[in-house]
Order: C-alpha cells, then structure tokens, then sequence
C-alpha cells in the first residue's frame, strides 16, 4: 500500500483495460456511495471473479474497504459491501477576499475536517499557497494522522485557464496571472488542480445537489467576490477554448452604462442596505429574514432580483436548460418569494424556453464550492 501521505495514482496509468475497470469501480462508489460486489457485478458486467479481483486490489491499495453487511434474514452467503475508504483524502480550497477556506474530503465526499481562516486583508496567492501548506501539514499530525493525501483541489473566484492552472484574472482578491497550482504544489509537495468556484459548484450540484440527473443546467453562485456561472449542456461541463466561459457576472445589464451585473447584484449591497461589515451565508440569511419588513432593505431586495431575473431570462433563451441553480446570496434572493421571482423570470424569457424549466437554490449549501474542488482533484489524479 502507498505510505500515507504519498501521491498516488491507479496502477497501470497509460490507460489500458484493467485501469479502466479500476476507475470504473471507484466511480460507482464515489456517485452511487458504499455498495455489494453483487450490486458492482450487475452495474459494470463483468463477472464475480473480476470484480473480487479488482476490489481486493483497490482495498491493498487503499482506495476502498470492505465490510459485512447488514443482516438481511434470508438464508446464503451475503455479498460483502464495498466503501470508500476514509484513509484516502483530498485537500480542497476555496480563496474568497475574506477568509480562506480548507477541508479533507475522502470519495465518499465526507468532510473529514474543515477550517475557515478569516483575513481583514487581501491574501497574495503565494499567501494562500503558505497557508494551505501550513493547514496540511498541522493536520497531518491531528485529524489527518495516518490519512493518505494525494491531491489539491482549488475553486477560485476568477478566470481559470484550464491548460495548467494560472489564475489569469482574479479581480476581487487582485491577481493577475497568478501561478498558484504551482505555488500551492511547491508548497505542499502535491499535485494540484485548479478550476472557475462557480463551475466547480455547478459540477457538484449537477452530480450530487439540487441539479442531480439533469444534462443541462446554468448554475449562478453569488459570494462576497460577485457572481459567477457554470454551464452544463448534455451532461458535460462548457468551458469554452481556454475555460473561462460562464461568467454571467461581468455582463452589462443596461447597454447605455457601464453597469455589469455583479455591480446591482451585490451581497455588499445587501449587507450595507442591512447595516452590516460582514457576514458568512447562514447570517445573512437571517439578517434578510428579521429585516424583510424595513422599507430600505426591501426594496433593495427587489431591485436586486429584477435584475436578477434578467439576467436568468437571458440565459434560458440563449441555453434552454431544464433547471438553473443559485448559490449564495442569488439563492437567498430568490427565496424571498419563489412563485413571484420564477413568475418574473418567465414574463422576461421566450415562452417556449421556459416551459418545464425550474429554479431552484443549490442544495448542497456551503460544502458546494469545496466538494467541486474536491471532483477537480479526484480527476486530475485519474482517480474516477
């Protein structure tokens, strides 16, 4: 078995048959969660013998467990049960202009530790790398001790080339061409994926949220550093030619001003209309909640989801997807009311692109950024 801590890669990485089946294995895992080789057997079609061989060598090698089963009360030799094992964890970030967040996932998506690291100030991406290195390496001898980590995973909240991992364009946390895949693996002495926070959100919603089972979705995260998208047509993420597709943020919302979207849209305008510094997305959601009757913030509100509601409208006559998800503050927004805010997205829309379609708020509430870094990770290593 891999030592804990060390890199680690399926055998046979060149891609041939029995890697593949590998990946297949742990894949039906990760989605479907702990499962009977007899369930492995019918879902992949390859037979009892094979798929004993495949998890004897995932569980040497310390990618999954085995376990009895629950007592069923029937009579026969009950298949074991096959789960992934809580050893082997990624690292998944998520920078944002105020705090710094970082956990342990394993590929049962359990969060094995967390922390939030608040900052009054903007953190360089070599701070970020340095304070990734510095969780990591306290956690590997506390909650991690003993744990295999084998990767990063990094959502940002800026534009992502895909190729090799440079941040070229962070605005909010003020970073041009920032090489953080390699600082953080520099740092850390792991391989590091980095990806778009909003498109990583709309992965983990589409696989394991509010969005689960659709093929076409457009997923609108609001943070503190403004609003970003994620894209999925057919069941695969759209990135564009170099990955930077989905930001529904920077889009002018009146063509006679300079006025982009997450400038009206803005959780700094909601927290100022409230008369807060700051305040993570359960606090404001009840700030909104005691405050909904105050003139001032009501109307800020609405202002807000009008704005928003075009934007949405837009979106649905040029993709025509069955549901859009909002994360953040975008969800707090339209929940205000529901039926009035789907209603104002439908009376902006073509009619025809918005029958059947829904809205709904992301469900996997703030784990959504960090389990999209995680997917990122997982991938990168050829894991699933």
């Amino acid at each position: 078995m891999t030592e804990p801590g060390a890199p680690a890669v399926l055998k046979d990485p060149s891609g041939g048959v029995r890697a593949g089946n590998l990946a297949r294995v742990l894949r039906l895992i990760h989605l479907g969660g702990a499962q009977s080789r007899a369930q492995l057997t019918a879902a992949t079609g390859l037979n009892r013998s094979t798929i004993a061989d495949l998890v004897g060598e995932l569980v040497g090698d310390g990618w999954v467990v085995e376990r009895d089963p629950d007592p069923v009360g029937r009579a026969g030799r009950p298949s074991p049960v096959v789960a992934a094992s809580p050893s082997t964890v990624v690292i998944a970030v998520n920078p944002e202009v105020d705090a710094v967040e970082v956990a342990a996932i394993d590929l049962a998506r359990t969060i094995a530790v967390r922390e939030r690291v608040e900052s009054s100030a903007l953190l360089t991406s070599d701070d970020v790398a340095s304070l990734v290195a510095s969780v990591v390496e306290r956690w590997r001898h506390g909650a991690l001790a003993g744990a295999r980590v084998i990767a990063v995973g990094v959502a940002v909240p800026g534009l992502v080339r895909a190729a090799d991992g440079l941040v070229r364009n962070a605005p909010h946390l003020g970073w041009t061409d920032a090489p953080l895949r390699a600082s953080i693996s520099a740092s850390t002495g792991l391989p590091v994926a980095v990806g778009n926070d909003a498109s990583l959100g709309a992965l983990a919603e589409h696989l394991f949220g509010a969005a689960q089972g659709v093929d076409d979705l457009v997923y609108l995260n609001g943070g503190p550093s403004g609003i970003g998208g994620g894209i999925i047509v057919n069941g695969a993420p759209v990135g564009g030619v170099r990955g930077f597709a989905g930001e529904f943020g920077q889009n002018r919302v009146d063509g006679a001003s300079e006025e982009v979207l997450e400038g009206v849209v803005s959780r700094a305008r909601l927290l100022s209309a409230l008369g807060l510094v700051a305040a993570d997305d359960a606090t404001l959601a009840g700030a909104l909640a005691a405050a909904s009757e105050k003139a001032a913030v009501r109307e800020e509100c609405l202002r807000q989801r009008r704005f928003l509601a075009q934007a949405i409208a837009d979106a649905v006559n040029i993709l025509n997807p069955s549901i859009v998800v909002l994360g953040g503050f975008l969800a707090q927004l339209e929940a205000m009311d529901p039926e009035a805010f789907a209603a104002d997205v439908a009376a902006r829309a073509m009619a025809e692109n918005v029958e059947g379609l829904r809205i709904r708020p992301a469900s996997l509430a703030a784990d959504r950024l960090l389990l999209g870094a995680a997917e990122l990770a997982w991938a990168a290593m050829r894991v699933i």
